[in-house]
């Protein structure tokens, strides 16, 4: 696969000085504390449902007008503070000819699984022609978003890895964690090659014009600290590595990841994600001083009262103030998950509404 798929020209870097998203992410104090909220774009709008009726999910990411109007209903709807792109991580995959398809309901569903050094070296290499579509999308969203900057994101190799070796999602990982132990440098050499083409991903959208990505590592919380350092590590520090060169700040999520944050702490991203399980100010020290922080609020109690959803949403951000104290050098409010599906918009709005109005902390 490769790494760093060319033949595009650059779109020229977008200058979004009083952007709170992009300010936070700095490490400097923004004009009001920014917010965006992960699934966004999503089953959660009445307008995203009745523009996926009957269509086909990975056909939708490869629509580059459908992908534009969807990233963008969440911008309108709620104010958010930026935009992410709307795809899914399995994108690269069915682009580089993996036979997968998301089933509603299940989620990915790989056609063969990856069991052996064969079915490694069996992988089809990335498509930069396969891509395109994503290009399109990104160039159209920076022309459409104003001063709103538009996160990019990627799947992470190890998360990557585990729907290939399961052959779908799984509760435990057990065959990726066989693999991972049993057999390691088949391991490795899966997700150096799912490095590859994650590289590859970002560096097309980097490309076209995104102003931030984001790396999910959904899985990596279902390993022990050690098994993450030796196997996984490895390869998202490169993955940050590999797109250090365009300027552009890298957030790295992880579900059920507190005992890692140490860790992650030396990816090579800007900003780390935290999951709602930790708390911010726990989540500072885990990771030292200097990196961003992003979170959390339990995407389960927008389901809440809204009294009840108010003083969870003060909760956070006044832990997020903690955290600062505490030596975060910046906080971006989030969820510590993606947004449900049956959550109510008005709920986002509410939240979004909270966050600006509190002063940033000094």
């Amino acid at each position: 696969m490769s790494a760093a798929p060319a033949g595009s020209p650059v779109a020229p870097r977008r200058e979004l000085p009083d952007s709170p998203f992009l300010v936070a992410l700095a490490g400097k104090r923004p004009s009001r504390r920014p917010v965006w909220f992960m699934r966004q774009a999503g089953r959660s709008l009445p307008e995203y449902r009745a523009l996926r009726a009957g269509r086909d999910m990975l056909e939708t990411c490869l629509d580059p007008e459908l992908v534009c109007e969807i990233t963008l209903q969440p911008l309108r709807r709620h104010g958010v503070d930026a935009a992410i792109l709307f795809s899914d991580i399995v994108v690269p995959l069915k682009t580089a000819g993996v036979g997968v398809t998301i089933k509603p309901g299940v989620g990915p569903v790989l056609d063969a699984p990856v069991g052996s050094q064969a079915d490694v070296d069996a992988l089809p290499p990335a498509s930069t022609e396969g891509l395109e579509p994503v290009a399109k999308a990104v160039k159209a969203l920076v022309a459409a978003l104003g001063h709103t900057p538009l996160i990019g994101f990627a799947g992470a190799p190890f998360t990557l890895a585990s729907y290939l070796v399961e052959g779908g999602p799984s509760k435990n990982h057990a065959k990726t964690k066989a693999l991972m132990t049993g057999a390691p440098d088949v391991f490795a050499a899966l997700l150096s090659k799912l490095a590859d083409l994650t590289v590859s991903f970002l560096r097309v959208q980097l490309a076209a014009g995104v102003d931030a990505v984001q790396v999910f590592d959904s899985w990596a919380g279902a390993l022990s600290l050690a098994d993450y350092e030796r196997h996984v590590l490895p390869h998202t520090r490169r993955v940050f590595a590999e797109i250090a060169d365009f300027g552009v700040p890298g957030i790295h999520f992880g579900v059920n990841t507190g005992h890692l944050l140490g860790a992650t702490a030396g990816c090579g991203a800007r900003v780390i994600g935290v999951d709602w399980r930790t708390p911010l100010v726990d989540a500072a020290r885990a990771v030292g001083s200097g990196l961003v922080l992003q979170g959390n609020l339990d995407p389960a109690l927008l389901l809440a009262p809204r009294p009840a959803l108010e003083a969870q949403t003060r909760r956070v951000l006044a832990d997020a103030d903690a955290a600062l104290a505490a030596g975060a050098a910046g906080h971006i409010f989030n969820l510590g998950h993606g947004v449900l599906p049956e959550t109510d918009p008005d709920a986002l709005t509410a939240v979004v509404d909270i966050v600006h109005e509190t002063a940033p902390s000094a």
